[in-house]
């Protein structure tokens, strides 16, 4: 689904490594990944999923993510660089994630639909992660050896969608200078970016 910040990982990455593919959309809000046949390719029933044969397929786009730039220089070859990327890669999607990107969906997608307590505290936790961001960026322009890693990938899809969930960057000059960082490198700037989740 084009508005995936998740699928938009994927797409990130294919573009940056000159990758040929097929993009297949499916929209979740009608039910696309819970068939019978979508079900067969990925249990959980979410996308993104990458398939890399006829009975091969990959599912969550961090994963997707290590798969494609695992050789690449969007990953390393340090032992300790390879750590600090997962890290990152398992804060977006711990820490990140399910407050920046819920709040998004909630007041962006389906209005009305969430109590004020719950956009309040996804409100809160998402602010924790980007202070986190923000900490960790001072005099950096990317997150792992000061180069565009999967790290940086992986935070950007929500990030700079995040004010579309209440969040403002108003107080997080790092991570807006990361984010300019992130969209203009080469490439990533000609990917939709506003259609993301």
């Amino acid at each position: 689904m084009t508005v995936s910040g998740n699928c938009h990982k994927v797409k990130s990455i294919l573009t940056l490594l000159n990758l040929p593919y097929e993009w297949i959309e499916l929209d979740t809000r009608k039910g696309e990944t819970k068939t019978e046949d979508f079900l067969r390719i990925n249990p959980n029933g979410k996308i993104p999923v990458l398939q890399i044969s006829d009975e091969t397929y990959i599912s969550e786009s961090n994963a997707i993510l290590y798969y494609l730039a695992r050789d690449t220089k969007f990953f390393s070859n340090d032992l300790l660089e390879q750590t600090r990327i997962l890290e990152w890669m398992f804060f977006e999607q711990y820490s990140h994630e399910p407050f920046i990107a819920v709040n998004r969906w909630l007041l962006k997608f389906v209005p009305g639909t969430a109590n004020a307590g719950q956009i309040a505290n996804n409100h809160s936790k998402g602010t924790k992660a980007l202070e986190v961001m923000e900490a960790n960026l001072q005099n950096k322009d990317f997150f792992v050896g000061n180069r565009l890693t999967i790290a940086d990938i992986a935070l950007y899809a929500y990030s700079h969608v995040a004010e579309d969930g209440g969040f403002s960057f108003e107080n997080f000059p790092f991570v807006r200078k990361w984010m300019h960082n992130v969209k203009n490198y080469p490439k990533m700037i000609s990917i939709e970016s506003k259609d993301t989740l």
